[in-house]
């Protein structure tokens, strides 16, 4: 048993963990050097590297823990048939990773506000009660799926009426206790009154960015890599006025990194629907909050065209039907990561690409952010 622990320890290294060490020393140089230049590193308490580190540190050293109680409680991942055939050598790895990595994140986000920053609390807990809830529902969803023993979790309406009733209760909190939300920022100074749509807005946003990080949550480290560049380029575009979001970004940023340890190629465990659903409520209520959906839509943009890819691979197959009942395929598989695996490349070439699509999108939002 310990041998096979560590023959499997062994084989942890090479082009994905070398792709780990680079997203996180370059996730900390951004943070570092946009510290310094803003001042923030002479208040460790409301900087972003401090939360960063803090939490990849607390995460990474946590999972040597929680990975192994995982594989020991058989919470093993189910793999699909249909999907690529690549991937069944990782029956077995376990699954509900998002169990032990985000509640962290939340405590220590949450902790850091109420002791060490001058920053309102209540923000925070309203985005990490949104992660909370949307993480439960996926925890639920991976469990009723390791139950069964197949991919058919929790009903697919149930799931999505309870995504589209939790951004409904967020969006009206939201605009009963500030009616200024209704005021949709844009880029450049411009603003777009929205009113009541506002409701209609955050019910959307929370569903599509779960369901859009749940859909890119199909390769060893795709959804916590993209995530953590996702949340460190938020926690840059909020800093100036929100620096309790920021050091939630930062923290969910740093915990992503610190799964990614365990979760890099060839992964020891996955995050499940527990982790990926949250994720993307956590990216949502962050952008609700501080009215920076532009700068949502533009980080988002790589877990948008995943979505984008499996709503078009349907609508293609369902409008090519012959008499046979067959259609044709629009990607040789979706979401559109399998697309390209299915054509040939590596697994971790995959992820590197993204990886750099969604720092280029970062890099786009906290630029506009800059001319705002």
């Amino acid at each position: 048993m310990v041998l096979a622990h560590k023959t499997k320890e062994s084989t942890r290294s090479g082009a994905g963990r070398n792709l780990y060490w680079l997203l996180l020393l370059s996730l900390s140089g951004v943070a570092l050097a946009t510290d310094v230049s803003s001042g923030r590193l002479n208040i460790p308490t409301l900087s972003i590297i401090a939360p960063l580190w803090v939490s990849t540190l607390v995460v990474t050293l946590l999972g040597f823990w929680a990975v192994p109680v995982l594989t020991s409680l058989k919470a093993s991942q189910v793999i699909q048939e249909d999907g690529p055939q690549s991937h069944l050598k990782k029956a077995g790895t376990p699954t509900m990773g998002g169990i032990f990595f985000l509640p962290m994140a939340l405590v220590l986000s949450v902790a850091w506000v109420a002791f060490a920053a001058s920053a309102n609390l209540v923000n925070v807990l309203a985005a990490s009660l949104l992660t909370l809830c949307l993480g439960l529902v996926g925890w639920f969803d991976d469990w009723q799926i390791l139950r069964k023993k197949s991919n058919k979790g929790i009903p697919a309406k149930l799931r999505l009426g309870i995504e589209f009733g939790s951004g409904l209760i967020f969006g009206l909190w939201l605009l009963l206790t500030r009616p200024d939300i209704a005021i949709l920022a844009l880029p450049f100074d411009l603003a777009l009154p929205i009113g009541g749509l506002f409701l209609a807005i955050s019910t959307f946003v929370v569903a599509a960015e779960s369901n859009a990080v749940n859909l890119t949550d199909g390769m060893d480290g795709l959804a916590a890599g993209t995530s953590a560049i996702a949340f460190l380029g938020l926690a840059l575009v909020v800093a100036p006025n929100w620096p309790g979001l920021m050091i939630f970004c930062a923290c969910l940023s740093g915990s992503c990194l610190g799964f990614l340890a365990h979760n890099h190629n060839p992964a020891q465990v996955f995050m499940g629907d527990t982790g990926s659903l949250a994720l993307g409520g956590a990216l949502a209520a962050v952008g609700l909050i501080t009215n920076t959906l532009w700068a949502l839509l533009i980080l988002s943009g790589l877990f948008l065209v995943e979505s984008l890819s499996v709503i078009a691979q349907v609508t293609y197959y369902k409008a090519t039907k012959g008499p046979d009942g067959v259609g044709k395929r629009l990607f040789k598989m979706s979401p559109i990561h399998h697309h390209f695996e299915q054509s040939g490349w590596p697994e971790v070439r995959v992820v590197s690409t993204f990886y750099a699509c969604v720092a280029i999108l970062a890099v786009a939002a906290c630029g506009l952010n800059a001319l705002r």
